[in-house]
């Protein structure tokens, strides 16, 4: 489920204290704090998305080794339409042709 944030509305229209709520996308947006009661307007975040500025964990998780011992295999492009096996089991090159 993903997270959302949320933030108070004061009563001059600003925005108060942040917390986090875990929903199901299908939910409606929260209107009043959970504990509170007080009203409460659900906050944008940017989507954490795993890319070139990921973690080194999750750099770990998808190296050469761990897919290999995970039973996948993996392949690079060297040329045009041609890819060569770096993890895994498979022949050693494919090619689109």
């Amino acid at each position: 489920m993903p997270t959302y944030v949320y933030a108070v509305v004061k009563p001059d229209g600003s925005l108060g204290e942040h917390f986090e709520v875990s929903q199901k996308m299908s939910d409606s947006a929260l209107e009043r704090h959970p504990e509170t009661g007080a009203p409460v307007r659900r906050v944008p975040q940017i989507p954490m998305l795993g890319g070139q500025h990921s973690t080194a964990a999750d750099k770990r998780k998808i190296s050469d080794s761990n897919l290999d011992r995970m039973g996948f295999t993996k392949y690079q492009k060297v040329g045009d339409g041609k890819y060569e096996k770096t993890a895994g089991e498979g022949p050693k090159s494919i090619s689109r042709d």
